[in-house]
C-alpha cells in the first residue's frame, strides 16, 4: 500500500489574488454594516462596546478568514519566514517608527477614557495590524513571488493593492477626495511595512508595529466626540517622512547578496 505524496503549497494566480482581496474586504464592510445595523450603532468608536462591535467582529473574521487562506495555500512556512534579506541597517525603519508612535499616542484622551475602552481598541488595532500585514505582506508578497516577479515589483505591486483596497472607503462615510490621498499614504506605509517584513525576516514584527501606528492615529482623532486637534499627531506624518528621506538616501544599499540570489518562488512549507 502506497502513501499518497505531501501536497506542496497552491499556486495562486492574479485573479485568485483579487478574490482573496475581495473576500477578505466583503467579510470587513459587509460585516461591519450588518453588526452595526444590529446593534443600532453610528459608526463611532468612543466606548469599549462600540469598539468590539464595529472592530473586534468585521476584523476578528477577517482576520480569521486571512489566515484560514494561507492554510488553505499551505503557506504558513513562507507567510511567516521570509527569505529575502536586506542588510542590517533597514532595522532603522522599524525604530522610527517605534518612536514616532510614541510621540503620536494622545496620552491625555486615552488617560480621560476607561482602561477597558484602551485595551479594547489596542486589541482592535493588532487586530488590524495582523490582519492586514496577513494579507497584504503575507498573502500577496507570497503570491506575487510565486510568479517570479523582481523583489523590486512585489514591493510595488504588493503596496500598490494594499493602497487601492483603502479607496473602498469611499463607499462610506468617507468621500472620494479623503480616500484618494489616504490610499497613496497607505501605499507608502505598505512599502516601509514591507521593509520591516523583510529585515525581521518574518511577518510578525511588521503586524505589531502597524497595529501600534494605527493605534496612535485613532488615538489622536477618532476616540471623543470633538475631539480637538493633538499636536503629537504629526509625529504619524514624520514617520512617513524620515523613513522616506532614509530610504531615498539609501536606496542602493538595502539588498544583501543573498537577497538578489535568492529563488523567485517561496520555499515549501
Amino acid at each position: 500500500m502506497t502513501t499518497p505524496a505531501r501536497q506542496g503549497p497552491r499556486h495562486l494566480s492574479y485573479p485568485g489574488l483579487i478574490a482573496v482581496v475581495v473576500g477578505y474586504l466583503t467579510i470587513i464592510k459587509g460585516v461591519g454594516y450588518a453588526a452595526a445595523s444590529i446593534w443600532d450603532l453610528d459608526g463611532e468608536i468612543y466606548t469599549a462596546r462600540d469598539v468590539v462591535v464595529l472592530m473586534w467582529l468585521p476584523l476578528g473574521l477577517a482576520l480569521a478568514y486571512t489566515y484560514a487562506v494561507i492554510t488553505w495555500l499551505g503557506w504558513l512556512r513562507p507567510v511567516w519566514h521570509d527569505d529575502r534579506p536586506v542588510r542590517r541597517w533597514v532595522w532603522a525603519v522599524p525604530v522610527v517608527f517605534v518612536a514616532c508612535i510614541a510621540l503620536a499616542i494622545d496620552y491625555g484622551d486615552l488617560a480621560a477614557k476607561p482602561l477597558g475602552y484602551v485595551l479594547a481598541l489596542l486589541v482592535a488595532t493588532q487586530i488590524v495590524g495582523w490582519g492586514e500585514e496577513g494579507m497584504f505582506r503575507g498573502i500577496g508578497v507570497v503570491s506575487l513571488r510565486f510568479h517570479e516577479l523582481s523583489e523590486g515589483k512585489v514591493a510595488l505591486w504588493s503596496s500598490v493593492l494594499f493602497g487601492a483596497v483603502h479607496l473602498t472607503n469611499a463607499l462610506g462615510p468617507g468621500s472620494v477626495s479623503k480616500a484618494l490621498p489616504q490610499a497613496v499614504a497607505v501605499s507608502f506605509a505598505g512599502y516601509f511595512f514591507y521593509l520591516i517584513r523583510r529585515v525581521s525576516r518574518g511577518n510578525a514584527v511588521n503586524s505589531v508595529v502597524h497595529g501600534l501606528f494605527d493605534f496612535s492615529v485613532i488615538s489622536g482623532t477618532a476616540i471623543a466626540a470633538g475631539q480637538g486637534s493633538y499636536l503629537g499627531s504629526g509625529a504619524a506624518i514624520l514617520a512617513y517622512v524620515v523613513t522616506g528621506a532614509l530610504l531615498v538616501i539609501r536606496r542602493k544599499h538595502i539588498e544583501t547578496a543573498r537577497s538578489t540570489s535568492a529563488l523567485s518562488t517561496p520555499e515549501s512549507p
